[in-house]
């Protein structure tokens, strides 16, 4: 398989580090905003990394929240990315709009929201989402489809209308300390401005391709 002559050229849009709002988030929000209307397909779903032993992990999780405080996305606390963050809180999220020629590459720390916020979540879910929290022990081997089949049931016999959030399953809130957002431009001279915190200031400054 030959993929040295597969390329794009990206044309689309250009990114001005005087145009980007002053808090990146914001910035954030926007460019999020402009992917939903463009209909990009999943732009909510981010790649999550996380480091253990010195070793990095990713996994596409989608974006449930965002807010002046951070960014909010929903899992099983015992899965590999939540034994993860238990040890190292310190993640990098990456969302990629291709259609938009777009990515924006985020930085910071993890930690877990309230139960009331995790409740909350939890109830406007659909009732199969939440019994498939109960029913899923995430990252662990399984024997087969079926078994996963059979404890689901076993869990729906047992909430046939209200479904309780199991303590093992709620939300983190990243909040960051460097963002990056990264236009595709003509002949890879990319766009790509930086946020980075410091002494609570966020810095904003163009980096080079």
């Amino acid at each position: 398989m030959d993929l040295h002559n597969i390329r794009e050229e990206y044309r689309k849009r250009v990114l001005s580090q005087h145009d980007c709002h002053e808090n990146p988030i914001s910035q954030f929000e926007l460019w999020m905003n402009e992917a939903i209307k463009s209909q990009v397909n999943e732009a909510t779903a981010m790649n999550v990394a996380t480091v253990e032993n010195g070793k990095p992990s990713s996994r596409m999780v989608l974006l449930k929240e965002v807010n002046q405080q951070g960014f909010v996305f929903f899992t099983n606390y015992h899965s590999k990315k939540g034994r993860s963050i238990e040890h190292n809180p310190y993640v990098a999220l990456t969302f990629f709009w291709p259609e938009l020629e777009r990515q924006v590459r985020i930085e910071g720390k993890a930690v877990k929201i309230s139960d009331k916020q995790s409740d909350e979540y939890f109830a406007s879910r659909p009732y199969t989402s939440r019994i498939g929290a109960w029913a899923s022990k995430q990252s662990a081997v399984i024997s087969g489809y079926k078994s996963l089949l059979a404890k689901a049931a076993l869990i729906a016999a047992k909430y046939p209308i209200n479904v309780p959030r199991p303590a093992h399953w709620g939300g983190y809130l990243v909040t960051p300390d460097c963002v990056e957002f990264w236009q595709g431009r003509p002949s890879r001279l990319h766009d790509r401005i930086q946020y980075r915190l410091k002494n609570n200031i966020w810095i904003r400054e163009r980096l080079s391709p």
